[in-house]
């Protein structure tokens, strides 16, 4: 299971990287580095996946710097963490609280 904290830890060591996934959504989407910093350091992880590839990541909730609701998907290989995408979290995909995801018809 990964942490909040080692990812916190490993922003404070400079051990985060963007995929390139990442880095071209975020520019659609007009979401910052700073947003996702903030997001981490601030924010909680709402679901783990433990069986991703090529290492486990976790879906992380919270809110970038101009208190955006943010959801930030970050994997940790044991000494880093890549971030693999983030986006604004859909109301047709999640609840209310925009971190229990919605039951598939």
């Amino acid at each position: 299971m990964i942490d909040i904290n080692t990812l916190r830890e490993y922003y404070n060591k400079k051990r985060v990287f963007m995929s390139q996934h990442a880095s071209n959504r975020c520019i659609e989407r007009g979401i910052t580095q700073k947003d996702i910093k903030h997001c981490i350091m601030t924010g909680e992880i709402i679901e783990q996946y433990p069986e991703d590839f090529p290492w486990p990541s976790c879906l992380i909730f919270g809110y970038g710097e101009k208190n955006i609701i943010l959801h930030v998907v970050a994997s940790d290989n044991g000494e880093f963490s890549k971030i693999i995408t983030a986006y604004i979290p859909d109301s047709t995909k999640f609840k209310d609280d925009l971190k229990t995801r919605r039951e598939r018809d």
